[in-house]
């Protein structure tokens, strides 16, 4: 196994704008805190990729010999994402007719379940905000004793005009500046309560019918969206820690207000790296519930959608998340996960030709070399596309090696299996699917192939043959399903 010490990882610091060599705070230990999910719904697979990069980012540091302490909190309160949005989690307990915690377990175990089939490893701390509300009223505490908040008819507001007059630069992480802000700003029901358009909410206080309610020194409410971050990365990680992660679209306003929270309670930057996946489109556009250009993780590993022709298993989109850099926009398409599915089973069928190939007296290629690249890609922030290509060339000279064209000696051969391993199985977080599996996507193919020629038959009137295939197939147990948008198929 590598370490550490002769690996020179550059990260990608969303604060300062460029990649950084990465150096923890304490030698050979990392804290990285990653935003969790609000659990009022079923995840949405935009989510899952900023999580399976942060598994990828913490798989790496464990296998150099980091000891990671992981944290990614469960959002299970019901606060509201700004001063006048609505309560996520009472809005879905009201259209269910279930209690708020019936809401949040239902949704926490649907969120693990499909991180589960995505093959993610589990933080080693998912602390939720209702189980924080303590420490969340003592930083309120702080911030109020220290000026840099503010009580107003029962809510606590955090002071930014405040904050910034005393040295703190609310905006840094985002790039924006109070003067810009402050003219953008919209005329809002709520603001009037507020110093500053700017000021955030701390603490709100409950109207009657707001259902998640605990008491405080300013009278019954509930904690402000960005406070829980604070309060557990900092509980669970100390004042300042190497790694916070989440989707870009957190940049602004939520971990701007982490900043802003920390640096006023404590005195100074609370994190050395910010870290920030980008978005996953769907056919080119923004995913929205509202135009329904969305799909969910469920969806598409049953292939109950209208987007995608057929089923993937999780492992495929995995693979097809990791072909692409966190950093960077990925757009799914039924073309491109049909392409990465071709391209997992091309790697896992030369990969299963490996532990037959026989040793010679001399090797023909470089494998140092080789492992020496892959580890080069994966320093250069976490570069899994590139760790990727790098594994096709692999393909290439295994299927050379079982041709004899290429030679490996025994040491050599030792060398490559164990990075196959450590490459594809332990750090991007693959599996070899079985071969039923692989039988299914080629069932997949055949059918499809019965289907365009009984198409053809029905174009050319040609009603016989239409009727034969389609007797045929239901005689297999497979049953076509013709409707507007195209014949289906359905195994009994």
């Amino acid at each position: 196994m590598r370490s550490y010490l002769n690996n020179q990882i550059k990260l990608y610091n969303s604060l300062h704008g460029k990649k950084e060599v990465f150096t923890p705070l304490h030698e050979g230990f990392v804290g990285m805190y990653v935003c969790g999910p609000t659990v009022y719904n079923k995840v949405h697979l935009g989510n899952c990729r900023t999580f399976l990069s942060f598994d990828v980012i913490n798989r790496y540091l464990r296998h150099l010999g980091y000891k990671v302490r992981y944290v990614r909190n469960i959002t299970d309160a019901g606060h509201l994402t700004d001063d006048n949005s609505e309560d996520k989690i009472s809005t879905r307990a009201r259209l269910e007719r279930i209690e708020p915690m019936e809401v949040v377990q239902k949704y926490s175990l649907n969120f693990h379940k499909v991180l589960y089939l995505f093959n993610m490893l589990p933080p080693d701390i998912e602390p939720t905000a209702t189980g924080h509300i303590v420490e969340q009223i003592e930083l309120i505490k702080k911030l109020l004793h220290k000026g840099l908040a503010y009580e107003v008819n029962g809510s606590v507001y955090f002071d930014v005009n405040k904050f910034d007059l005393e040295g703190g630069n609310y905006g840094e992480l985002s790039g924006r500046k109070i003067e810009d802000m402050i003219a953008n700003t919209r005329d809002l029901d709520g603001q009037g309560e507020k110093r500053n358009p700017q000021d955030f909410a701390l603490w709100k206080n409950a109207s009657p019918e707001h259902i998640m309610r605990w008491p405080s020194p300013w009278g019954n409410g509930f904690p402000g969206w960005h406070l829980e971050c604070t309060a557990m990365s900092t509980k669970y990680l100390g004042k300042k820690f190497d790694i916070h992660g989440g989707g870009m679209d957190l940049k602004f306003p939520h971990h701007e207000c982490e900043i802003a929270q920390a640096k006023g309670s404590f005195g100074e930057e609370p994190v050395n790296y910010w870290v920030h996946t980008n978005m996953l489109t769907l056919n080119g556009q923004k995913m929205s519930k509202s135009t329904g250009n969305t799909i969910l993780p469920e969806e598409l590993f049953s292939g109950e959608n209208s987007f995608i022709e057929k089923p993937f298993h999780p492992i495929i989109v995995r693979f097809f998340f990791l072909q692409a850099h966190y950093r960077s926009v990925l757009d799914l398409s039924n073309d491109a996960i049909i392409a990465a599915e071709k391209g997992y089973f091309r790697l896992t069928s030369a990969i299963e030709k490996l532990p037959h190939i026989a040793a010679s007296e001399t090797s023909s290629y470089n494998i140092q070399e080789w492992i020496d690249t892959c580890y080069e890609a994966l320093n250069d922030d976490f570069n899994t596309p590139v760790l990727i290509s790098h594994l096709f060339d692999i393909v290439k000279l295994i299927n050379n090696l079982d041709l004899k064209k290429e030679t490996l000696t025994a040491t050599d051969l030792k060398k490559l299996n164990t990075a196959i391993h450590v490459f594809f199985y332990d750090i991007l977080g693959l599996e070899l699917l079985s071969d039923t599996m692989k039988d299914t996507g080629k069932l997949d193919q055949a059918l499809k192939v019965l289907i365009d020629l009984r198409n053809k038959a029905r174009l050319e009137k040609d009603w016989a043959l239409s009727d034969e295939i389609r007797n045929r197939l239901s005689e297999a147990g497979i049953n076509l399903k013709d409707g507007k948008e195209g014949t289906t198929f359905e195994i009994e």
